[in-house]
């Protein structure tokens, strides 16, 4: 069974950085800034409370509700590949930003008919450089007209899943639609925001059936590849529970690069 990997390319440390050799990293399920860097941070100062420590860290990350400028760019996909054509867009636009309604919503399963006709941008990976690699993106997706969309704010977060990410305090994981081998990510932005808009957006993600992206602060979109600058003050990214500093960073998902033994997803 084939899986989605992304690749991370660190681009700047810090923006008085100069010279600095790109640092490379992948992710087998989710890269997130902010929010989920910060509690990541924080439970690294308390490692001998074992598991605990995520909890005690996430409620101080949590009541700090500290938000982080930023500039995201992805790329658009705005015509849906023949797999995923039953994805409809919430607004009825051509746009994949607004998703699908949740009756629309197709859960990976074992013989995935949308991972066998997702996106194949595998060979994009092999360019010489990152910047070849979006430029050849965009050229090798024009069939569809994708177009480079530019997103600036202060966020709590910001996040990437390539797969649903299900655990026990998220029984849906952080995007339960997510594919196994669709060559697509799920981009999630949590702008600024009350606490308790934060607070009741976060219990969501611990109800099953729940709809964590239905909040006007939330942005969830589905493409291969996004970029992030940070502005100003500067949280840490979390990736699969690695701490990796970056002010400039671009992420690329490379379809099924790894294989298992595995039927996939049963449930």
């Amino acid at each position: 069974m084939p899986l989605d990997i992304v690749k991370i390319t660190g681009w700047k440390k810090t923006p008085q950085s100069v010279d600095e050799p790109p640092r490379v990293r992948y992710a087998a399920s989710f890269a997130g800034y902010g929010f989920y860097g910060d509690v990541m941070r924080e439970s690294e100062n308390a490692r001998w409370l074992g598991p605990a420590r995520y909890d005690i860290a996430g409620v101080k990350v949590f009541l700090k509700h500290k938000t982080y400028q930023a500039e995201v760019s992805y790329l658009d996909i705005p015509q849906i590949p023949a797999g995923l054509k039953n994805l409809t867009p919430r607004n009825g636009s051509s746009e994949n930003s607004k998703l699908t309604d949740r009756a629309h919503r197709v859960i990976c399963r074992v013989n995935c008919g949308i991972c066998a006709q997702g996106m194949d941008l595998n060979h994009l990976v092999d360019s010489d450089s990152e910047e070849e690699e979006l430029e050849e993106a965009s050229a090798e997706l024009q069939a569809t007209k994708p177009r480079w969309r530019s997103l600036r704010g202060s966020f709590h977060s910001v996040g990437g899943a390539v797969m649903s990410c299900r655990n026990d305090k998220a029984p849906d994981g952080l995007a339960a639609h997510a594919h196994l081998a669709d060559g697509l990510l799920h981009l999630i932005l949590i702008r600024k925001c009350s606490r308790p808009s934060y607070l009741r957006q976060l219990i969501s993600l611990t109800r099953r059936g729940a709809d964590p992206f239905n909040f006007d602060f939330v942005e969830h979109y589905k493409t291969p590849v996004f970029t992030f600058t940070s502005v100003g003050e500067e949280s840490i990214w979390n990736i699969d529970g690695e701490l990796f500093p970056a002010h400039q960073l671009t992420a690329q998902v490379a379809r099924g690069l790894v294989n298992i033994y595995a039927r996939g997803p049963e449930d």
